[in-house]
């Protein structure tokens, strides 16, 4: 069984940093694709970060350049890396996975695509 569990959430002022955490349990697939997702109060959820199958790394829009995913596989953990914060990206966030292949970019970054979730840990920046 698929076990996903983040942390590392917290509050923060614009400009600052935090580095999430997700400890994976049960994903042993060879092509087990992670993701990190957001939503905020009154939105829908939405991708921030993907690691593909094959160990491609895409961002959504928002983000590029301020946020970076990666994972260490001995410790079966997945991290996002989040500077320059800004109070749009208040939100809960999410960790994802997906034991089947998935290739591409982040036009593939959408909750459908993984059936595995984490009960997410919420991001606060006050401007």
């Amino acid at each position: 069984q698929v076990q996903l569990v983040e942390s590392g959430g917290g509050s923060v002022q614009a400009g600052g940093s935090l580095t999430l955490s997700c400890t994976v349990s049960g994903a042993n697939s060879r092509y087990t694709a992670m993701a990190w997702f957001r939503q905020a109060p009154g939105k829908e959820r939405e991708g921030v970060a993907m690691i593909a199958s094959d160990g491609h790394i895409s961002y959504a829009d928002p983000v590029k350049g301020r946020f970076t995913i990666s994972q260490d596989n001995a410790k079966n953990s997945l991290y996002l890396q989040m500077n320059k914060l800004k109070p749009e990206d208040t939100a809960m966030y999410y960790c994802a996975a997906r034991l089947g292949r998935l290739y591409g970019g982040a036009g593939y970054l959408y909750p459908a695509n993984f059936p595995y979730w984490g009960q997410g840990t919420q991001v606060t920046v006050s401007s």
